[in-house]
């Protein structure tokens, strides 16, 4: 029997019970092994279902090798309790491994190992019985029958967990090789994907989405994610992700991520898995600078249009710095009054009541603003493509450079929300203010007088007569 022997020499913590079985009985009984082991072999293959094959080829030499070794060491540990156990025990630690190799369970191989013991058990108490041996000299081939099942089933599993253990490894590195495939910068071909895909017990989805992870440095204490075979994880490198084969399930995602910060990549086909990697680790970036919403799980496809114009913040910058040059001249606070104005107008399409409504101000300062807006842009504000790269600069200038939370809010320049999570009321948004006392004369401070211009558009029509140069000034917001 092809089978790896480890030497001799070493003694079993398990020979202790046969002390107590007298040796007589082994040197009686020795005649009928051969019965032993035919009999084992056979009570096996019909009472445990993973073991009802044809008894040939590797299946027979490791099983019938296995019941051989086991019950002569039964009966040399009789004769002689401290026998040396390495022998078997490298025999029966290499049949656990082929058992697991083979696909069988390790409550099957267990079952095997008690059904062989109770035949042994069986023919041992009735010859026992025969050559009148007393109850006491039976009880104690009993006990130490049970005791030496306990080591056989201990010595096979370890076997069985280091081949498990092993396959379990090689299949860890095969799945997080085809991650990084799927994640690469050159794309793999159809077969080679399916290939790997085929060793690693992963079936290849037709859509994914990636999940791009925070690093943290205690990563690694955290405990790992339930996932099912169905996702790919990488969660040990410094740029940890994992693959969803499909749409996610977001409570349950969000729960198996505790304690991670996280983003989930859009769902896209296949070959495009590392576009939805770098949409996702793009927004982890932005949430880390308070450029989205702080969350614990960030979801990409509620935030595209923030993604999609910090997407290259190169290009943004040479935008906001030709498409609001005209403002460069006034100090910061008047060209971040006039921005954040014209980008609500934008917004709005210029209703001066919503203007001043989102803005927290009086409806005459918005007037009075746009006046100014208008006297520097002239007429890029009747081209829609300018007005489009207005509406981008200034979304980005308040995203990147100047706006707190509170005034994105007001200008309109916020993340996406959700339906389940609208956000919340601005406090910090002014009232429009009281009417100056001072002024109470003035046509721009009092209804009966004043003659506004209507809401629904503050520029003139075409070929209207030209407003004065300096207009009037507003008491709502004095230079």
């Amino acid at each position: 029997m092809a089978m790896p022997m480890s030497g001799r020499g070493s003694r079993s913590r398990g020979s202790a019970p046969w002390s107590s079985v007298p040796p007589d009985l082994a040197r009686r009984l020795q005649p009928i092994a051969g019965v032993l082991v035919r009999d084992a072999v056979q009570e096996i293959r019909r009472s445990v279902p993973a073991y009802a094959q044809p008894l040939e080829g590797k299946f027979r030499e490791v099983l019938v090798g296995s019941v051989e070794t086991a019950i002569f060491q039964c009966f040399e540990s009789i004769v002689d309790p401290d026998a040396p156990t390495g022998d078997w025990q490298a025999v029966l630690r290499y049949s656990g491994r082929v058992e697991f190799l083979e696909g069988r369970t390790m409550d099957a191989l267990q079952n095997a190992v008690r059904v062989g013991a109770r035949v042994v058990w069986r023919h041992l108490s009735e010859h026992g019985r025969e050559l009148g041996l007393p109850s006491d000299a039976l009880f104690a081939v009993a006990d130490a029958i049970f005791a030496w099942v306990d080591e056989l089933c201990r010595v096979a599993v370890e076997g069985y967990t280091e081949a498990q253990a092993g396959a379990s490894g090689a299949l860890e590195r095969r799945r997080r090789q085809l991650l990084k495939v799927l994640l690469g910068e050159s794309p793999a071909s159809a077969r080679s994907l399916a290939d790997l895909a085929a060793s690693t017990d992963w079936r290849l989805p037709e859509r994914v989405a990636v999940v791009a992870l925070e690093y943290r440095e205690d990563q690694h204490q955290l405990p790992s994610p339930a996932f099912g075979r169905d996702v790919l994880l990488d969660l040990e490198s410094s740029e940890p992700c994992l693959v969803l084969g499909g749409p996610a399930d977001r409570r349950g995602l969000e729960a198996e991520l505790r304690g991670r910060r996280a983003a989930v990549g859009p769902v896209v086909p296949l070959a495009d898995a590392r576009r939805s990697l770098g949409c996702a680790r793009r927004a982890l970036g932005l949430v880390r600078r308070g450029l989205l919403p702080q969350a614990r799980v960030t979801w990409c496809e509620e935030h595209l249009a923030v993604l999609a114009l910090l997407a290259d913040e190169f290009l943004v910058e040479a935008l906001v710095g030709r498409a609001l040059e005209v403002f460069a001249h006034l100090t910061a606070k008047q060209r971040h009054r006039l921005e954040t104005t014209l980008l609500a107008w934008l917004g709005t399409r210029g209703g001066v009541v919503e203007v001043a409504a989102r803005l927290g101000v009086h409806p005459q300062t918005v007037r009075y603003r746009m006046h100014q807006v208008e006297r520097l842009l002239g007429d890029r504000l009747d081209d829609p493509d300018e007005r489009l790269a207005l509406e981008m600069a200034l979304r980005a200038r308040l995203l990147l450079h100047d706006a707190k939370p509170v005034e994105r809010a007001r200008a309109g320049v916020t993340a996406l929300p959700s339906r389940a999570n609208p956000p919340a009321a601005d406090p910090a948004v002014r009232k429009p203010p009281a009417a100056n006392p001072k002024a109470v004369n003035s046509p721009a401070a009092n209804p009966r007088t004043a003659n506004p211009q209507p809401a629904q558009a503050i520029r003139p029509a075409r070929g209207a007569a030209p407003r004065p140069r300096h207009p009037a000034r507003s008491p709502a917001d004095p230079r």
